[in-house]
């Protein structure tokens, strides 16, 4: 007879002080808190991104001081009994319930991180007001209502010690060539012992076990398939969002607390038959409402890949995007935001779309704005 487990937490505090509840690394070695068989189905209540750094009354001034090294506070992690590497771990999403504490949210711009990180070099906070789980509206963003499209901003597995080894030691190697990567770090990290937290991955990117990856399609009616890495899966999730868009450009979205249902199965070796190495999903219904999801009214703006000194790059989809957000930037000037409201209002509500891959050397995004948001 499947059942239900709660993993339960004191919204009031953050995971360092309750770690009986979670992790903020990625570590095979890390204790399941519930063990779960094929059909059961878990309630996770989960802290917001930055583990409670932040609140209704926070400013720009706490967001410059935020600590980065106990982003995400994860609930789990959950053992799924009969789950084997080479196994597939099928989650179904069932429900996400919005921040049922305070009903607030917020989105914020943190120096030094997000996709435009060099344009954007201050501060910036929006606090949102949560409607249940219908739409959300801020003091912060005036004329703006963002429907509820909740999500789960991380959602993974623990990697095996051989995919743990091997994705620190290319993420070191990508750091030493000059690129943007975060090594182990013991400071901050639940938990805080021993090799777990000096080995233990960090949250902030995706990798093969999932973990960071921030698909806005997977609100509830998804199906979820991870292929197994370490013995009973060890699901853990948090990082919730309301609402995102099709970019989090500033790297946050309408970041809240919340309880999310999943609900497991087990298809035995179909990740080794298959050769599925990464997260894969689908569904049998929309992930929004079908003029949420389309947009039905929206205005675009696009960019090739082209830098702003004129310099062409070659085939160079980073360029693009940054050229697409850049111009609705703009574009949303002329509506009567901010520079950084603007670049708040792309991350929670404006969709990256790669418009073409083929027509060397330019390729294209476009960059869709919803105009039903604007009330």
């Amino acid at each position: 007879m499947p059942r239900e487990h709660v993993i339960s937490i004191d919204p009031d505090q953050t995971l360092g002080q309750e770690p009986a509840t979670g992790h903020n690394r990625w570590h095979e070695g890390i204790e399941p808190v519930v063990e779960a068989e094929p059909g059961d189905t878990v309630v996770f209540e989960t802290r917001d991104a930055f583990d409670g750094q932040l609140g209704p009354g926070s400013t720009e001034t706490d967001v410059a001081a935020l600590d980065l090294n106990v982003v995400h506070p994860l609930t789990g992690p959950v053992y799924v009994a009969g789950a084997e590497p080479g196994d597939l771990l099928e989650v179904k999403l069932v429900a996400i319930e919005a921040d049922p504490w305070d009903q607030w949210g917020y989105t914020v711009e943190v120096p030094g991180f997000g996709f435009l990180r060099e344009e954007f070099p201050d501060p910036f906070i929006v606090h949102w007001r949560l409607n249940g789980n219908e739409y959300a509206e801020s003091d912060q963003l005036p004329g703006v209502r963002v429907r509820c499209n909740p999500h789960p901003g991380t959602l993974g597995l623990a990697p095996s010690a051989e995919l743990r080894a091997r994705a620190a030691e290319r993420e070191a190697e990508l750091a030493d060539r000059g690129g943007f990567a975060l090594p182990p770090e013991p400071a901050g990290a639940v938990p805080d012992e021993g090799t777990l937290a000096r080995e233990g991955l960090r949250t902030v990117p995706p990798r093969e076990n999932a973990g960071n990856i921030d698909i806005k399609q997977l609100t509830p009616g998804a199906t979820i398939l991870f292929p197994v890495h370490a013995a009973g899966g060890l699901v853990s999730t948090g990082d919730v969002h309301y609402a995102q868009g099709d970019c989090e450009a500033c790297g946050t979205a309408i970041e809240m607390r919340s309880r999310v249902h999943l609900r497991f199965g087990v298809r035995k070796g179909e990740a080794e038959r298959l050769g599925v190495r990464d997260l894969q999903f689908f569904r049998d219904d929309y992930f929004a409402a079908p003029e949420l999801a389309a947009p039905r009214r929206f205005y675009a703006t696009t960019g090739i890949s082209v830098r702003k000194d004129g310099t062409n790059e070659s085939e160079d989809l980073s360029v693009a995007a940054r050229n697409a957000l850049l111009n609705m930037i703009e574009h949303l000037q002329t509506r009567g935001f901010t520079r950084q409201q603007a670049y708040a209002l792309c991350s929670v509500a404006v969709d990256l779309r790669v418009s073409q891959t083929v027509d060397v050397p330019n390729l294209l995004v476009s960059a869709l704005l919803p105009l039903d948001i604007f009330v």
